[in-house]
C-alpha cells in the first residue's frame, strides 16, 4: 500500500510539472500533450463499449463530432449571422458558459449513443462493426452537407471563431495567456490542466463502473451473452447503457476539442480517426484502464513526434525526393503497431487474468 502511494504521488508530481518542462521546447510539445489527453478521454469512452461490454464500435468518432459541433454552434457567430431570429434574441451573440456546454455535450452525445444502440441490439461481431461504421460516416456526411438549403453546419468550410472556455463569474480565460505566482502561463498550458482534470475525473468514473454491478453485467455480456441473459441480466438495457455511457465521453471530448482548436470541420471526424481510437484500445489492452491510457498516449504522441523528427531531418532532401515524410511517418507507425501486436497480442498492458483453472492434482 505504501509503495502504491509513493507511485501515485510521483505520477501526480510528474503530470503537474510536465507542461512546464515541455514549455522550454516550445508550445508545440504542450499541444501534443493536450491532444494526447483528448485521445485518452476518447479511448476511455470507447473502452466502456468495446472493452467492458464487448461491442465493437467503429463509428465512435461520430459522438466526438456531435459534441464538437454542438459547442461550435452554441459558441460561435455562425447561428446569429445565418438566422436573423436568433440574432434578435441574442444581440450580443451566443456565448454559452462552461457549466452548460460540458453537461449538454455529454447528454446530447449520450442520446445519440442510445439512438445508435437501439437498432443494433441483435447484432454482434462483424455485423455490429459494419453498422456502427456506417453510422459514423452518415454523421460526417450530414455535417458536410448541412449547408443547403439551410446553412446549419457551414458544410466543408467548418465553423470559425469558436469561443474559448472561461470560468463563470471570473475573468479567467483558457484561451488567453495569464500569470501564476509571477510566472507567465500560455493558453495551451491552461488547457493542459483543464484536460488533465477531466481525464482524472473520467478515470475515477471508469474504475467505479468497472467494479459496480453494471460493470460486472457488461463483462458477463462480453464473455457470453446467452449465459448472461439466462442469469437474469437485462442485456438490452445494459447494451443501451454501454453505448450511451461511452458516447458521453466522446461528447465531452468533442466539446473540449472545439474550444481548444476554435475551428472545426467534417475532415476532423473522418473514419481514420475512429479506427485510430479503436487501435489505441486494442494496442494498450482491451478492458484494462491503465493499458488503454498507455495505448492512447503512445498513438496520440508518436505521429507528432515522428512529424517533428522527419521535418528536422528533411528526409526529402536527404533522399533526393524518394521518401515523402508524411508517408514514411505513417509507415513507421504501422510497422510499430504490427510489431507490438505480434510480440504482445493481448496489448502492451493487458488486464490480469482472473478465474484461472485450478492446477490438476498430481498422482
Amino acid at each position: 500500500m505504501k509503495n502504491k502511494l509513493v507511485v501515485f504521488l510521483f505520477a501526480a508530481f510528474l503530470l503537474l510539472v510536465l507542461p512546464s518542462l515541455a514549455q522550454y521546447a516550445g508550445n508545440f510539445w504542450v499541444r501534443i500533450l493536450d491532444f494526447a489527453l483528448l485521445y485518452v478521454l476518447l479511448a476511455l469512452g470507447l473502452n466502456i463499449v468495446v472493452g467492458f461490454a464487448g461491442l465493437l464500435d467503429l463509428g465512435y468518432i461520430a459522438f466526438y463530432a456531435v459534441g464538437a459541433y454542438m459547442f461550435g454552434l452554441l459558441a460561435s457567430p455562425h447561428l446569429t449571422e445565418t438566422f436573423p431570429t436568433i440574432a434578435a434574441l441574442f444581440p450580443n451573440g451566443l456565448h454559452t458558459p462552461l457549466w452548460v456546454v460540458i453537461p449538454l455535450g455529454a447528454a446530447l452525445a449520450g442520446f445519440f449513443g442510445a439512438m445508435l444502440g437501439a437498432p443494433t441490439l441483435k447484432l454482434r461481431g462483424d455485423y455490429l462493426a459494419i453498422v456502427t461504421l456506417g453510422f459514423g460516416e452518415i454523421i460526417r456526411v450530414f455535417l458536410n452537407n448541412l449547408d443547403a438549403p439551410v446553412n446549419i453546419t457551414n458544410g466543408p468550410k467548418g465553423l470559425l471563431q469558436i469561443d474559448s472556455l472561461t470560468i463563470p463569474f471570473t475573468t479567467f480565460d483558457f484561451g488567453q495567456r495569464g500569470h501564476l505566482f509571477g510566472i507567465e502561463v500560455s493558453s495551451v498550458t491552461k488547457y493542459y490542466f483543464l484536460f488533465l482534470a477531466v481525464v482524472v475525473f473520467s478515470v475515477l468514473i471508469c474504475y467505479r463502473l468497472e467494479r459496480s454491478r453494471i460493470g460486472r453485467a457488461w463483462m458477463a455480456i462480453r464473455e457470453d451473452e446467452v449465459a448472461a441473459k439466462a442469469m437474469g441480466i437485462n442485456t438490452r438495457n445494459m447494451k443501451l447503457l454501454a453505448f450511451a455511457m461511452g458516447a458521453t465521453f466522446g461528447g465531452v471530448s468533442g466539446v473540449l476539442f472545439a474550444t481548444f482548436q476554435r475551428f472545426i470541420s467534417p475532415e476532423s471526424f473522418a473514419l481514420q480517426e475512429s479506427i485510430m481510437v479503436v487501435a489505441m484500445v486494442v494496442l494498450g489492452g482491451i478492458g484494462h484502464i491503465p493499458g488503454v491510457i498507455l495505448g492512447a498516449l503512445l498513438l496520440a504522441s508518436l505521429p507528432e513526434v515522428l512529424r517533428y523528427v522527419s521535418g528536422e531531418l528533411d528526409l526529402q532532401r536527404i533522399t533526393g525526393g524518394r521518401f515523402d515524410a508524411a508517408i514514411l511517418r505513417q509507415l513507421l507507425i504501422a510497422l510499430a503497431m504490427i510489431a507490438i501486436m505480434l510480440a504482445r497480442p493481448r496489448g502492451l498492458w493487458p488486464a490480469p487474468e482472473h478465474g484461472k483453472a485450478a492446477p490438476a492434482p498430481t498422482s
